[in-house]
């Protein structure tokens, strides 16, 4: 990235108001890339976690799956799924709340026993699954905002504060160089009116 300058005093103030609010910034940057980067590593286990449990149940349940072809699917279904969100290192995330199934009613009397175990069991795997999901949301929204804090982090500390440091040097050495030929010309012409003035004198 290219810095626009011009070699005067006012460019030069401007350019060094710009690296000190960048130099201040960057360790808050940096300390939110941290944060984003251990709330993302918490999201990513729980997650897995969540996935681990949800086949684990299934798996645990799959000695029952001819008794599946009995159970009637339309018994119970989700009506709702309640989530809240917060922030989590400056990012909104969703953070699962509840959910609310709606559910048929069927006899006891002529339903299989485990029918109310298997309803059970349902809400069991749909609770786990959504949560996985909404974990899944969370991590992308923490990944996104790490991955445009780290390419903020490395502008600033790559690009931008080098890139104004030296700016303001070649600023800086132009108007000392400036100055300088002043000074010497000054000393010339002041050399010159001298002479002149002594060659008034003599004549």
């Amino acid at each position: 990235m290219a810095i626009q300058f011009q070699y005067n005093k006012t460019s030069l103030q401007a350019l060094e108001k710009q690296l000190k609010v960048r130099v201040r910034a960057l360790p808050t940057i940096k300390n939110k890339e941290s944060a984003l980067r251990l709330e993302v590593k918490r999201t990513k286990d729980g997650q897995k976690a969540l996935e681990e449990a949800f086949y684990t149940q299934m798996r645990s349940y799959e000695h029952l799956s001819k008794l599946w072809n009995e159970f009637d699917p339309t018994l119970i279904a989700i009506k709702e799924v309640e989530f809240d969100t917060k922030k989590v290192a400056g990012v909104m995330v969703p953070i699962f709340g509840n959910l609310v199934f709606e559910e048929k009613p069927y006899s006891l009397f002529r339903a299989p026993v485990w029918f109310s175990d298997g309803v059970a069991l349902l809400k069991q795997l749909a609770e786990t699954g959504i949560r996985a999901e909404i974990e899944t949301l969370k991590l992308e929204r923490l990944e996104r905002a790490r991955r445009k804090t780290t390419q903020k982090v490395n502008l600033f500390e790559k690009v931008q504060i080098p890139g104004y440091g030296d700016a303001i040097l070649k600023i800086k050495r132009s108007l000392e160089d400036e100055e300088s030929l002043s000074k010497s010309s000054q000393k010339i012409m002041r050399a010159n009116l001298e002479k002149e003035q002594r060659k008034e004198v003599e004549a």
